[in-house]
């Protein structure tokens, strides 16, 4: 099996934080996600790479592995119960000591296929894991802002799971278990369940924020007053300041879109207020207009 560099494709360092990792994996899914690259087979391969690489690096027991063992990881299990990879020196099945070390970033290929089997001549012998499945499960945006349960059928067999509030457009889960049988009593291959969601609502989401644009008029805007604007779980109040002008932000904390995996946090809602021109003004309101206009600029003589 080739080595795939996780760390290349999420175009990151081997240092990289949790936060960087998260940041990283967000950008790619977005470049590469099929929707914005129909038909582009190049596309589909990057995003899945990138979905294969967060899943793993992620995960710190598996990048743990994955920095250890190389494109070896899964078998880390095994290597580990066999003795080998200890930095004293490997152990042979058998427990006598070799001379042999293995680095940390080695190829345990040959040791592997001599202790598992591999190969045509070997095939009726070794153990196989099985062969991993692909699937997608599309949702709306309003689906995910809470937890929910889901039914999936999979090559004729029923999957309960339960979907995070929170989980991200692209973003791919692993259910252990759930792909082809293995040969020769080898373990069941993965299901990797990548999310297709699709914004049904006014809100822009970016991660775990929300942004909305909000109408104010001229009057409220100048004077000050009070508004109602929509969160996503119902209508608040806000006081608008006097002299507010075009294309203010506030923030709502707490109002955004909920944490994946972290119950009761939730991100930030941002509102921008656009400030309406009124439109069919009446001819007192145009005097007054220039009534105003003309208070203006003798005040600033």
């Amino acid at each position: 099996m080739e080595f795939i560099d996780y760390y290349k494709i999420l175009e990151i360092d081997k240092h990289a934080t949790e936060e960087q990792i998260r940041k990283a994996y967000r950008k790619m899914a977005r470049k590469y996600h099929p929707d914005l690259n129909p038909n582009n087979k190049e596309a589909e391969t990057k995003f899945k790479q990138a979905n294969e690489a967060n899943e793993v690096l992620s995960d710190p027991e598996k990048r743990k592995k994955y920095d250890k063992y190389g494109k070896d990881w899964k078998h880390a299990d095994e290597f580990e119960k066999a003795g080998y990879g200890q930095s004293s020196g490997t152990r042979r099945p058998g427990g006598q000591d070799s001379s042999q070390y293995y680095e940390s970033d080695g190829d345990f290929s040959d040791f592997f296929s001599s202790m598992f089997g591999s190969g045509r001549q070997q095939s009726s012998q070794g153990r196989f894991r099985g062969q991993d499945f692909n699937a997608e499960l599309n949702l709306k945006l309003s689906d995910v802002y809470t937890s929910q349960k889901q039914t999936l059928t999979v090559n004729g067999k029923q999957i309960r799971l339960t979907i995070p509030a929170g989980i991200e457009n692209g973003q791919t889960i692993r259910i252990a278990g759930h792909g082809g049988e293995g040969m020769n009593g080898g373990p069941k291959g993965d299901l990797y369940l990548t999310f297709v969601i699709t914004n049904d609502t006014p809100f822009k989401r970016d991660g775990n924020h929300l942004f909305s644009d909000v109408e104010v008029d001229l009057y409220t805007a100048v004077l000050g007053g009070e508004i109602t604007v929509d969160t996503f779980d119902g209508k608040v109040k806000l006081k608008v300041a006097p002299e507010t002008q075009n294309d203010t932000r506030v923030k709502l904390k707490g109002k955004g879109f909920p944490v994946y995996k972290k119950e009761g946090q939730s991100g930030d809602l941002f509102i921008t207020y656009k400030v309406r021109i009124p439109r069919n003004l009446s001819e007192k309101e145009k005097e007054l207009f220039v009534e105003l206009s003309k208070l203006s600029k003798n005040g600033k003589q």
